[in-house]
């Protein structure tokens, strides 16, 4: 175990090495380009591969080559790079295919800005491609997390047979901080009865997505809503920063939800009770965290670098029984602890006296 200083998209490199990773098919785009580029400068050492494909679109199928042979495997890319892997993605997620994606959010739509953003909500946690599925998505909103993140990505698509999508944006891929190295056994993943790894006098196997009859499509359908369903029960991951006898939260994750719990350290110093629970995983969506403060919350403030995504996903956790409001800032902007500070006073100061 030691401690490294690294840019974060070479953290999330250096992870996929120690979990076990074997491939890696990407295209470059800012701001995620420093994944590829690690990658192709340290994975040769340890019989690691990198390709770099004619685009995003040959890079999700070349992903989803490599999975059918039950290799660990990875891709990295940033928003509208993103959006290119979406049928692949779908493509994977119909047959089960274990993968990891890395999203480094830039600002948006269309080719946008390269500055921080929120604004791939809805295609991470909707499953952003055609049909009824899912993709498990986790959202780091520090170094260390940005490794430990990585490595539970790989080990869940492994569990789940399901793409899991790494949701990060350009501040933390770009920013410098110390992370803790863990070494890790190589990842030892059993024998499975599905892979693609030659006949040998077995029946064959065939990794395919299309139905022939309406009767297969449904159950086949129903096969993964029921592996959904246990997702959500099993998986939710959540933070929650001082909210034993917080009166109000925030709700926020990634790099907002760092900046949020400075917020709250000092609204507390003003004797405001304000707490925060940060989201882990974006899908399944931490609903079970909001259980205990139904009741008792006078109201909520969603902060996040979109038009308002998240804040969809918080008003079903509580049922809509309190106000839900959302602060944002879009184009690569980052809200201060301040501000969003003053948003909160005013929202609730304004709501008191309407009272």
């Amino acid at each position: 175990m030691e401690k490294v200083l690294l840019k974060g998209n070479e953290i999330i490199g250096e992870a996929a090495i120690r979990s076990g990773c074997k491939v890696f098919f990407g295209y470059p785009i800012t701001p995620s380009t420093e994944v590829i580029e690690y990658l192709s400068k340290h994975f040769p050492k340890v019989g690691g591969t990198v390709v770099q494909a004619e685009d995003e679109i040959g890079a999700i199928n070349m992903c989803y080559g490599a999975a059918c042979t039950g290799t660990r495997v990875m891709t990295a890319s940033s928003s509208p790079g993103v959006s290119l892997k979406q049928e692949g993605i779908s493509y994977s997620a119909a047959v089960g295919l274990p993968m990891v994606i890395v999203n480094v959010n830039r600002c948006g739509p269309g080719l946008g800005g390269l500055g921080p953003a929120q604004s791939d909500y809805f295609q991470s946690t909707r499953g952003g491609g055609h049909g009824d599925y899912r993709t498990i998505v986790l959202a780091p909103s520090k170094a260390q997390e940005l490794y430990d993140y990585t490595m539970l990505a790989f080990d869940l698509a492994d569990k789940y047979r399901n793409p899991v999508i790494l949701h990060t944006d350009g501040f933390l891929g770009q920013t410098m901080e110390p992370v803790v190295v863990k070494e890790r056994p190589e990842a030892q993943i059993e024998d499975r009865d599905w892979v693609v790894d030659g006949a040998r006098g077995r029946k064959k196997r065939v990794l395919a997505s299309y139905s022939l009859t309406n009767e297969v499509g449904e159950a086949n359908n129903l096969k993964w809503e029921a592996k959904y369903k246990d997702i959500q029960e099993k998986e939710q991951m959540w933070e929650e920063f001082h909210t034993e006898d917080a009166e109000y939260l925030l709700v926020s994750y990634g790099t907002t939800g760092r900046i949020c719990k400075s917020t709250v350290l000092n609204a507390r110093k003003k004797g405001i009770k304000l707490g925060l629970i940060r989201p882990i995983t974006l899908w399944p969506f931490p609903e079970k965290a909001f259980i205990p403060y139904k009741d008792k919350i006078k109201g909520i403030v969603t902060v996040e670098l979109n038009t308002g995504q998240m804040i969809e996903d918080v008003k079903l956790s509580v049922e809509c029984k309190m106000p839900v409001h959302l602060y944002r800032r879009q184009g690569g902007m980052l809200p201060t602890e301040h501000e969003i500070l003053a948003y909160f006073e005013n929202t609730f100061k304004a709501t008191a006296e309407e009272v």
